[in-house]
C-alpha cells in the first residue's frame, strides 16, 4: 500500500482506542579525532573517498585497533545517563550486505555492551516521564550513497548510486531506550524532549558537534499502537534517521495515524523501517525490519574486550558536567525567568543559545527577546533548526549592544539581522552599509518635526491645548517620514518644545 492510499486515524481519535509505545535508538557520532578503528582523521566534508585506508574499506589483512579515546567517550555518556558500566564487554560482527559498508559486516556490540540499565528524567509540560535507557554500545558508521536520477533521491528510480567511504568507520554510540509507555497523547512530544534533552547531556559533555543537520545525531524512532488497556506491545515500525526535533515529533503523529488506520480496517502492521519526508511530513515504507538473528552476530575475532577498570571509571564520573536538567533549574533562577518563559526557551530548542548569548554580554530578556521571538520565527519559517538560522549567539549580544547604545532600535535591529542570514558582515558592517543608525542631529530631526507639525494642524492644536498624549501621532508621523531611524525621544522633545 502506498502513502497516497494508506488511511490515517485522526490522532486524537486513534488514541481513545489504542495505546501507543515508544522506543528510540539515537545514533552520536563522535568528535574524535580519528575512526573508531583506524587512523583516519574522522572530519566532516571531505572529497569523497579521500578519508579512508585499508582498514576502513575492508580490505584484506587489514587489522583494527580500538580508539581509547572513543572508549571514554562511551563511558562518560553512559555515566550521564545513570548507566551501569561493564565491567568487560567486546565487540561483534554484524553481518548485512549493502554497498554503503565495505566490510559486509558492521563492527558493533551485540548482547555485551559497555553501558546498559540506566535512564533518563524528561519534562513535558510539568509532567516528568522517565525514559529507561536499555543499552548504549560503540560501534563504527557506515558510509554514504547518494542514489542519481529518479524523482526522490531514493534507490528505486535512480539510474546510478554512489558511495563515499570517508564516513565509514567513524565512531559512534548507539543509545536504545526500552519501551515508553504511559505517554497517551503526550507521546509525540515525549519523543521530542527526550531527543532534545540528550542532545543538550552529548553537547554538555563535549563528547559531539550534535549536529542533527550534519548527521552527528540521528534518531530512529520505533512506534507500536496496542488495544486501550490490553498492557501489551503492538508490532513496531522503526522511521529511520529523523534529523530534527520536529521531525520526531511529526514522525511519532504520522504513524500513531497510519498505525491505527491498518488496525482500524482490520490489517496486521508490517515490522518494517521507514523513511521520513521532511516536505511533506508522512513515512513511507522502506524494508521489512530484520532481527538480530539475521545479522548472525558473533564476537568480532580481530579486537581484545574492552575491560575499563574501575579506578578510570570513576576518574570519568569526576569529569562529568552539571546535569542540563539541573542546570535549567539553577539559570532559571538566575536570569529570572517565569516557568512560561522558561519553557517557551526550550520549546524553542533556544536554552544553550540563549545561554551564550548572556555570557557574550547580553541581558537574560534581550537574549530570549531575540532568540525565542524573533530568531525564532525565521528558523520556523525557513523550516530549519533555530542554530542553523545563521546567525551567532556572539552577533546577537552585538546586535543587541547596538541597541543598549542608542545607535539603533528594535525595529532596526530585525534589519541588522536580514543582513547577518544574508551574510553581509558584522553587525557594525551591516549598520553602516545599510544606513541603519538611528538620527540624532537636531537639524534632521527638526525639520521633520516641523513638517509633521504642518500636515497636522489639528494634533498641534491639540497638544498646545495640553493634552500631551497626542504628541505620539507626531511622533509617529516623523518615525515614518525618517524610516524608523529617528531618535524616538530626542523627538518628542522638540515636539513639545515647539509646541509648548
Amino acid at each position: 500500500m502506498s502513502a497516497s492510499t494508506e488511511v490515517l486515524v485522526d490522532f486524537d481519535e486513534a488514541l481513545e482506542r489504542y495505546d501507543p509505545a515508544l522506543g528510540l535508538e539515537v545514533h552520536v557520532e563522535l568528535n574524535t579525532a580519528t575512526k573508531m578503528f583506524c587512523g583516519c582523521p574522522a572530519t566532516f566534508g571531505g572529497e569523497p573517498n579521500t578519508q579512508v585506508c585499508p582498514t576502513c574499506l575492508g580490505l584484506p589483512g587489514a587489522m583494527p585497533a580500538v580508539n581509547g579515546k572513543a572508549v571514554e567517550a562511551a563511558i562518560r555518556i553512559g555515566l550521564a545517563l545513570n548507566c551501569e558500566i561493564a565491567e568487560w564487554c567486546r565487540f561483534a560482527r554484524k553481518n548485512y550486505f549493502y554497498p554503503d559498508m565495505p566490510k559486509n559486516f558492521q563492527t558493533s556490540q551485540y548482547d555485551e555492551p559497555i553501558a546498559f540499565d540506566g535512564f533518563m528524567d524528561v519534562e513535558v509540560d510539568g509532567t516528568t516521564f522517565r525514559v529507561e535507557i536499555e543499552r548504549a554500545h560503540m560501534e563504527e558508521d557506515t558510509g554514504k550513497s547518494t542514489h542519481v536520477g529518479g524523482a526522490t533521491g531514493r534507490i528505486h528510480g535512480a539510474d546510478h548510486s554512489l558511495v563515499d567511504y570517508n564516513r565509514a568507520g567513524i565512531p559512534l554510540i548507539e543509545i536504545v531506550t526500552r519501551p515508553i509507555v504511559g505517554a497517551g497523547a503526550r507521546a509525540p512530544e515525549v519523543a521530542r524532549a527526550y531527543v532534545a534533552q540528550l542532545r543538550d547531556l552529548i553537547l554538555a559533555l563535549g563528547v559531539s558537534e550534535a549536529r542533527m543537520d550534519q548527521g552527528n545525531l540521528r534518531a530512529d524512532v520505533n512506534l507500536s499502537l496496542a488495544p486501550k488497556g490490553s498492557g501489551v506491545l503492538g508490532t513496531r515500525s522503526e522511521t529511520k534517521n529523523v534529523n530534527s526535533f520536529r521531525s520526531v515529533e511529526r514522525a511519532v503523529r504520522f504513524e500513531v495515524a497510519r498505525h491505527a488506520g491498518v488496525l482500524d480496517a482490520g490489517g496486521k502492521v508490517v515490522q518494517e523501517t521507514r523513511h521520513f519526508h521532511e516536505d511533506t511530513g508522512i513515512t513511507t515504507s522502506g524494508r521489512e525490519k530484520s532481527d538480530a538473528e539475521d545479522y548472525r552476530y558473533f564476537p568480532e575475532p580481530d579486537l581484545v574486550p574492552v575491560a575499563p577498570s574501575r579506578e578510570w571509571v570513576e576518574e570519568l564520573r569526576a569529569t562529568l558536567p552539571e546535569n542540563p536538567t539541573a542546570k535549567r533549574a539553577r539559570l532559571q533562577a538566575e536570569w529570572g525567568y517565569t516557568d512560561l518563559e522558561m519553557r517557551d526557551t526550550v520549546g524553542a530548542g533556544a536554552f544553550g543559545l540563549v545561554e551564550e548569548t548572556i555570557a557574550a554580554g547580553a541581558s537574560p530578556q534581550a537574549a530570549r527577546k531575540w532568540w525565542v521571538a524573533e530568531l525564532a520565527r525565521r528558523a520556523n519559517d525557513t523550516g530549519v533548526e533555530l542554530a542553523a538560522v545563521g546567525v551567532t549567539p556572539a552577533q546577537v549580544a552585538a546586535v543587541q549592544a547596538l541597541v543598549e547604545g542608542g545607535t539603533i532600535n528594535d525595529k532596526l535591529a530585525r534589519q541588522v539581522f536580514d543582513g547577518l542570514v544574508a551574510g553581509e558582515g558584522t553587525p557594525e558592517e551591516i549598520v553602516a552599509a545599510r544606513g541603519l543608525a538611528i538620527v540624532s542631529d537636531d537639524g534632521a530631526l527638526g525639520a521633520a518635526v516641523d513638517k509633521a507639525i504642518e500636515a497636522n494642524p489639528d494634533v498641534a492644536q491639540k497638544i498646545r491645548d495640553g493634552k500631551v498624549a497626542a504628541a505620539g501621532a507626531l511622533i509617529g508621523a516623523v518615525m515614518k517620514e525618517m524610516r524608523g531611524q529617528a531618535d524616538a525621544g530626542r523627538v518628542r522633545e522638540l515636539v513639545l518644545e515647539r509646541l509648548s
